[in-house]
């Protein structure tokens, strides 16, 4: 067979809908017979996984922040290619990829749950974290594969996915070179110092908010009316990816949120008694004393001893060692001061939020119903391969799977590997166990197409809400049976644990074949390698979680913030010994889902939109303007070269920040203060923040607007 001449740029249907009949020829055609899976690849993509799962779990448990890691080692893999002087790479730099690419979705899954364990003051081994992030990450490649053709081919220019436009557009120009990587790799650099100058020297605000000025303060005190938006040209290049179309949608569920509901809520200050109120919704006084300065402290508290104020900002979180009061007044005083309950902020968290959970799970069930015909499709496949009857052959390389029979059968061994280890290594009784293990199926197996979806729609899991859920209602099953207490919190956290890395898995490994859909790769390759990429990560990632524990801990002074963890926790401990759970809250998010999707608005970016903060909702707007701006011309053939150098800009942006993001954050992890001291904070910071936005924009749309017809 002659093997086929590789193009160095993507068809120019790769990112919309196809027309009737109109077939996608990816980068790699069916005869290019690309090298994917070799010694260097393969070896590459190992070393990728050790180095970037240690780094997202020290910077995780420290800052709080897991970066996505594809687009780092993409760039990487094309870096050391170039270096070698290596043509043809982009089979191998995708199996490099989808290898390294485990280490960010295997530490989300670790460190959103299982530090937990140890806050709430238990006991987690290796062996706990490992087999659960192992089996969490094999459960969620195994019940995604099935569903892979639905996603990435016929779903074709119907989701925007991206992270995986950007990590794409990053493979493809390094093999290409020339002009686009040129683009590519400015923006890249622009993008990337914008980002860096602001989270590591605070040169300007990060963010813009209405209350940095007066009237802003009046409206957010009076009415809980605020508006924030985050200035980062990494998320202004991912909304101009996503587009308009679902921009408003996320931001009309921000909208409802920040300003129908919650000062809908505010406006009952002052009519309500804050504590009665506080201790209704669930608000712990722990969770607000994390949230107040010193002076905020000092005030509230009348403290006049010099040697108190100063020990008190040194160290806020230790304030009630330092005041010498007892915990219950402490909290009590706090939560009974309507000023710091009724924030935005707080309403937000505790309203807002837990709607958007409601949301996010009402629209999984509906996707999943929507979405059952695939699903039986799927499994009567996989029957019907597992019993030895003939499937369709033929098959393009590029749409080869690992067979439906072998998927099937790992889906029962990662079963019962998973009740194995429920039984001897958590919990010791068998109808517990089984119980526990038919949670964590069905769980993920009905939200794995919810992570897919929301990966594909705007780039970002939620995968945190879904955690949540689980945890919740895995609490009141077990503790419904019996199970409650220390055992019941170890048991839930790791049945959260399992289906948090499921989940994740899901959503990052979605992205990886997404990119080898449009350069043509091997899906069955990338899928067959995934495993090896999950094994590597999640051993590397109970390594670094046990060693960050007896360093640091996750409690005391001196400690890592691991945040996501310290929610878990706060929300598990009252489910196990008697607490408040949101239920009408959840409910209200299900019911409102419910309607939208009877008069078709899509439901899943609708409730993203009320989970996700409005300051990371709104530049997707932006984004989505820009991307109608550069869009908008009388010549159709340059209105389409604009939007390609469009793609190539917001890529590069994405990378640009994704790779200086991870490098502010081991600065910030060192220890090392660069902020600019007074600066920070003032009103010129503020304005220079709005003026540098706007400059990033202009240059966006100016230097998209600029491309010349090929």
């Amino acid at each position: 067979m002659q093997q086929e001449q590789i193009q160095t740029s993507l068809p120019e249907n790769a990112y919309r809908e196809l027309n009737p009949g109109e077939e996608y020829q990816p980068v790699m055609g069916e005869k290019a017979q690309p090298k994917e899976v070799t010694p260097y690849s393969v070896s590459l993509g190992i070393i990728m996984a050790v180095l970037f799962s240690a780094a997202a779990a020290y910077l995780g448990l420290k800052v709080g922040q897991v970066f996505e890691a594809a687009i780092p080692i993409a760039i990487i893999a094309v870096g050391l290619g170039t270096m070698r002087g290596k043509k043809n790479m982009l089979g191998q730099n995708v199996i490099i990829q989808s290898i390294g690419a485990s280490s960010g979705v295997i530490v989300a899954g670790a460190i959103f749950t299982l530090p937990a364990l140890y806050i709430l003051g238990l006991e987690a081994h290796f062996y706990q974290v490992f087999l659960s992030s192992l089996l969490g990450g094999v459960l969620g490649i195994v019940l995604l594969v099935p569903f892979r053709k639905y996603f990435v081919k016929e779903m074709h220019g119907k989701y925007p996915f991206p992270e995986a436009t950007a990590t794409t557009e990053v493979l493809v120009s390094g093999e290409k070179g020339g002009s686009e990587a040129k683009i590519l790799v400015t923006a890249g650099l622009i993008g990337g110092l914008y980002d860096f100058i602001v989270s590591t020297f605070g040169a300007w605000s990060s963010a813009i908010s209405t209350q940095i000025w007066g009237w802003g303060q009046a409206l957010a005190a009076k009415f809980k009316l605020t508006f924030g938006l985050n200035t980062s040209a990494a998320v202004l290049g991912l909304g101009y990816i996503i587009g308009l179309k679902y921009a408003l949608i996320i931001a009309a569920g921000s909208a409802l949120v920040w300003f129908f509901i919650v000062p809908l809520v505010g406006s009952f200050e002052g009519a309500i008694d804050s504590l009665t109120f506080a201790q209704a919704i669930g608000i712990s006084g722990r969770d607000i004393l994390d949230t107040l300065s010193a002076d905020q402290l000092i005030a509230l508290f009348g403290i006049n001893d010099a040697a108190q104020i100063a020990a008190i900002e040194a160290n806020p979180a230790d304030f009630v060692a330092i005041s010498g009061y007892t915990e219950e007044y402490v909290y009590n005083t706090i939560l009974s001061d309507s000023s710091i309950i009724f924030t935005p902020e707080n309403l937000y968290k505790y309203i807002g939020r837990p709607i958007g959970i409601g949301g996010i799970a009402m629209a999984g069930l509906i996707g999943i119903v929507r979405q059952a015909g695939i699903i039986k499709s799927a499994l009567q496949l996989a029957v019907s391969e597992f019993s030895g009857k003939k499937t369709a052959v033929g098959e393009p390389r590029m749409q080869q799977d690992i067979s439906m029979k072998t998927i099937l059968s790992l889906i029962i061994a990662t079963l019962v590997a998973t009740f194995v280890f429920f039984q001897f290594g958590v919990l010791g009784n068998w109808m517990q166990t089984i119980v526990a293990l038919l949670i964590v199926f069905v769980i993920a197996f009905l939200f794995t197409t919810v992570a897919a979806n929301a990966i594909a729609i705007v780039g970002s899991n939620p995968v945190s809400g879904m955690t949540l859920m689980t945890l919740i209602l895995s609490s009141l099953v077990l503790v419904s049976i019996g199970l409650e207490g220390e055992s019941g919190m170890i048991a839930a956290l790791v049945i959260g644990g399992v289906v948090c890395t499921a989940l994740s898995m899901a959503g990052g490994f979605i992205t990886d074949l997404k990119v080898g859909y449009w350069l043509g790769t091997t899906p069955k390759k990338q899928q067959t390698w995934k495993f090896v990429g999950t094994f590597v990560s999640a051993a590397t990632v109970a390594g670094v979680m046990i060693i960050m524990n007896e360093t640091y801990g996750f409690t005391g002074e001196g400690a890592l913030v691991a945040p996501q963890a310290n929610a878990m926790a706060a929300v598990i401990k009252p489910l196990m010994t008697g607490g408040v759970t949101p239920w009408l809250l959840y409910g209200i998010g299900a019911g409102l889902i419910l309607v939208l999707t009877l008069i078709n608005v899509p439901a899943l970016p609708f409730a993203l939109g009320m989970f996700i903060p409005m300051n990371l909702n709104a530049p997707l707007v932006v984004g989505g303007l820009a991307s109608w701006a550069v869009n908008r011309h009388k010549n159709p053939e340059q209105a389409k070269a604009n939007n390609n150098r469009g793609t190539l800009i917001a890529s590069g942006f994405i990378a640009g920040g994704a790779l200086m993001g991870v490098v502010s954050a081991i600065i910030a992890f060192t220890g090392v203060d660069l902020m600019l001291g007074s600066w920070v904070g003032s009103m010129g910071y503020e304005y220079l923040g709005i003026v540098m936005y706007i400059a990033i924009i202009a240059y966006f749309i100016w230097h998209s607007r600029r491309a010349k017809i090929e």
